[in-house]
């Protein structure tokens, strides 16, 4: 009832509001004075014993030891956490022995750091003089000389093992100086160790980690958002990442979306890179995700295997190839990859889509910025060398072809793009080929049609079968004609009701046959599971269970009640499916999960700052504004609850399950039940 509902809405947002501390500050007329200085000069050096500050107190620079180590180094650290964590170090290849040394500053512009000899030990590579010269430590955390306003070196161009926002990582194509983070040796010795993290920029660009020269881990190529599979979660959440990508450079940042939020990414000495985050509830870091993850998934299946963690073997040829060497393949040897099934031929060959896998390592790639998906495989029709091709840009353009065998393909739901594969034409399909090879197989259309198409009325007939045969399966289209009518209890509810119906084939494809690794979770009404239909369309398909305690009667409840409400904080149900004992509701799909997700567990929780909270529960008192006063029918949820409000890509509320809601007809504000639900 409207009473009930409103209640459980504001104890709802009561918890929601509790869960993070709440600061009360005091703004005082009076100027705060800080009592440190952020600028070395060249009359005054910076001695061992003292630091400069940033203006606003975020970083502190000066000597220090790292752990049981007596050596001296230059660092920079975050002033107020208390544990000290050094962010960049400028002589970790060359410390100082005792608390000798001193930081000095130039008149051309350079600083360099003395021993207790007055030899120079470390020096900043600055190649142009400038008179009367500052160094300056900014709250980013980048200590820069300069000249006025004019920056002649900054201490962000030559990273230490931390990634920091605003810090980039990549490649000056005009003086060829690179960019990227090196892992300490160990916690008492900065010097560089053996793990790097950058980008790599054979090819199309992507991130990698290298031991020495020997690649460790790739992420996907940039897709003009992020690097697949480098975020746990859609970076508006917390960050967004920047990439520059032109003749000149190629340079990889990102950016903090709430500039209160501390964050880190570091590559640590055992070859992890780990993205940190400051957690003020625990006052400690958090680990908000790493890479590579410790599957083993990562280059090891060769050229057109494919590795899956939730299989086993977990290497595995793609469709329409084989092993190489199948003794050795069975041997758990896969490292010589897998061959076509049938050999091309350049003239004929013809490309299979494959999706839910890791793109291909981009090496031997080529980028054609402006191309269109079709435009980009005409290009890959007519180049013998060319393997696959992609849409990389997600954006209707953006051309990426391999010329090379394709490597480091991994298989997993979580990867979203597609690729085209060439194969023989033997290995398509009669209709496939057609639409791929229209002016190679004129002839043999013709032929086809000469010897089977005898009366306009025959191929009327055979095209009729073929659409239908396309479309619902055998035995199918019966079964949901009939099926769908338990949906409606008199026929103008059914004109009403205007929702897609799909086949239980459609949706079984759509979700690797309900495979568990598909699966996003489980309800008392059953299943969810993630699925992408043939136009690639990401969707979540709830799966009512024949143990469920939600009856026909709640399925026929909840698909009613969305298929007429449309409001951008209710979930957006596309269609159904019924069809013998199988009752399934197809809605669009939410990245960022359920709202109980965040808020009742310890490490994500501090994710959302107040403000994303804030927009939260106003996006579900919009909803419910809506669905009480402003919708075609007044709908009262009585289920609502942190699991059934879902998140999209932006963080923007989706009030969902709608199984337990009741309508209310006119001017109705409350009614009787002889039914108690709700959580």
């Amino acid at each position: 009832m409207d009473s009930l509902d409103t209640k459980g809405f504001f104890l709802f947002i009561l918890h929601l509001s509790l869960s993070i501390p709440i600061v009360l500050s005091v703004s005082l007329s009076i100027p705060i004075v800080y009592a440190w200085s952020d600028t070395i000069t060249s009359a005054i050096p910076l001695k061992d014993g003292n630091t400069i500050v940033s203006s606003s107190g975020l970083f502190e620079m000066g000597f220090f030891s790292p752990g049981i180590s007596m050596n001296r180094y230059i660092g920079i650290w975050y002033k107020n956490i208390p544990t000290k964590t050094v962010v960049w170090v400028a002589n970790r290849d060359t410390p100082v022995p005792n608390k000798s040394g001193v930081l000095k500053l130039t008149n051309p512009g350079i600083l360099s750091i003395l021993n207790d000899k007055n030899t120079i030990i470390w020096s900043s590579n600055t190649s142009r003089p400038t008179n009367n010269p500052i160094a300056q430590l900014l709250d980013s955390g980048n200590l820069v000389v300069k000249d006025k306003n004019d920056v002649i070196w900054q201490s962000f161009d030559y990273p230490g093992d931390t990634l920091l926002p605003g810090m980039k990582i990549g490649k000056d194509l005009a003086t060829g100086h690179e960019n990227y983070i090196t892992s300490w040796k160990s916690d008492d010795d900065p010097s560089k160790g053996d793990y790097t993290f950058g980008c790599d920029l054979r090819g199309y660009p992507h991130q990698i980690i290298k031991k020495g020269s020997v690649i460790q881990y790739r992420s996907e190529p940039w897709n003009g958002i992020d690097f697949g599979g480098i975020s746990v979660l859609p970076q508006n959440a917390i960050y967004k990442f920047d990439m520059v990508f032109n003749q000149k450079q190629v340079f990889y940042s990102y950016r903090m979306i709430n500039s209160s939020m501390i964050s880190r990414l570091t590559m640590n000495r055992t070859g992890v890179a780990q993205r940190w985050v400051w957690a003020d509830q625990v006052n400690d870091w958090v680990v908000y995700f790493s890479i590579p993850t410790p599957d083993g998934c990562d280059l090891v299946c060769g050229a057109y295997g494919s590795c899956s963690t939730n299989s086993f073997p977990k290497c595995g040829c793609l469709d329409k190839f084989v092993p190489k060497y199948q003794n050795e393949w069975n041997g758990a040897n896969w490292s010589k990859g897998c061959v076509r099934r049938k050999a091309l031929d350049c003239k004929t060959d013809g490309f299979v889509k494959y999706t839910n896998l890791k793109l291909p390592d981009p090496q031997n790639s080529l980028f054609y910025g402006n191309m269109t998906l079709v435009e980009c495989e005409k290009l890959c029709v007519k180049n013998c060398s060319c393997m696959a091709y992609a849409n990389i840009l997600k954006k209707g353009f953006g051309c990426l072809i391999w010329t090379g065998d394709l490597v480091d393909i991994q298989a997993a739901p979580s990867y979203t793009s597609e690729i085209y594969i060439r194969v023989a034409f033997s290995e398509l399909g009669v209709s496939s080929s057609l639409k791929k090879k229209k002016k190679k197989i004129i002839p043999l259309i013709i032929a086809l049609v000469s010897g089977v198409l005898i009366t306009l009325g025959l191929v009327f007939f055979i095209w009729r079968k073929w659409i239908r045969k396309k479309s619902v399966p055998k035995g199918e289209d019966e079964d949901v004609g009939n099926d769908t009518d338990q949906l409606y209890t008199n026929e103008s509810q059914k004109d009403d009701l205007e929702l897609p119906l799909f086949n239980l084939s459609e949706i079984a494809k759509a979700t690797h046959n309900f495979s568990f690794k598909n699966k996003l979770g489980e309800g008392g009404y059953g299943p969810v599971y993630k699925g992408v239909l043939p136009d690639g369309k990401e969707v979540a398909v709830k799966r009512l269970s024949k143990t469920s305690n939600q009856g026909l009667d709640e399925f026929k409840n909840e698909v009613i009640c969305i298929s007429k409400l449309q409001h951008r904080n209710l979930v957006r149900l596309l269609g159904c499916c019924i069809q013998g004992d199988e009752k399934m509701l197809i809605y669009e799909y939410m990245p960022n999960k359920s709202l109980d997700y965040f808020i009742f567990d310890e490490s994500r929780r501090m994710l959302l700052d107040w403000p994303e909270r804030f927009n939260i529960m106003n996006g579900i008192a919009r909803g419910l504004q809506y669905l009480h006063e402003d919708s075609r029918l007044r709908i009262i949820h009585r289920d609502l609850k942190a699991s059934n409000i879902l998140l999209d890509f932006h963080m923007i509320p989706k009030i969902s399950d709608f199984g337990m809601a009741r309508s209310f007809i006119g001017n109705e504000t409350q009614a009787n039940t002889m039914k108690v639900v709700g959580t």
